[in-house]
């Protein structure tokens, strides 16, 4: 659990300083993507499917992603995107390529399959978080009158 924690944080502060995040927002960029793979691998360890376990550590990561923005005054997709970068199931992209390669066709649909619905779930889970932010920031505050 540990490696999964110290990797997953050193991937999405990498993908940081790669996608040119501010240097100060490097370790929260870090701390989104492990909390985000921790959710993650928790829910897969506990018998959840890989594509409901990804949209729910998207809608995770997004909503983390917003919190830090607000309060660090900086853009969302500086934290989100890099969050996402640990799910992103790009070996599991390259598996269902190398077996349309090696002309084995069951498979590799099976696995690019898996992998559109993975990428389509983290998708979601960052389009419903951003929706319910809206709905919520709409919401008028009412002033009790004493």
């Amino acid at each position: 659990m540990l490696t999964h924690l110290v990797t997953s944080f050193i991937a999405s502060a990498a993908f940081g300083i790669l996608f040119n995040a501010p240097k100060k927002s490097l370790l929260q960029c870090g701390f989104v993507g492990m909390v985000g793979w921790m959710i993650y691998i928790i829910l897969v360890d506990r018998y959840f499917d890989a594509v409901v376990s990804s949209l729910i550590a998207a809608f995770s990561i997004a909503v983390l992603s917003q919190m830090f923005a607000r309060y660090y005054r900086t853009p969302i997709i500086i934290f989100s995107v890099s969050g996402i970068i640990p799910l992103v199931p790009g070996g599991l992209a390259y598996d269902a390529m190398r077996n349309f390669v090696e002309n084995d066709y069951n498979t590799a649909i099976q696995l690019a399959a898996k992998a559109f619905m993975i990428s389509g779930s983290i998708a979601v889970g960052l389009v419903v978080s951003e929706v319910l932010n809206q709905l919520i920031r709409k919401i008028p505050l009412r002033k009790v009158k004493s």
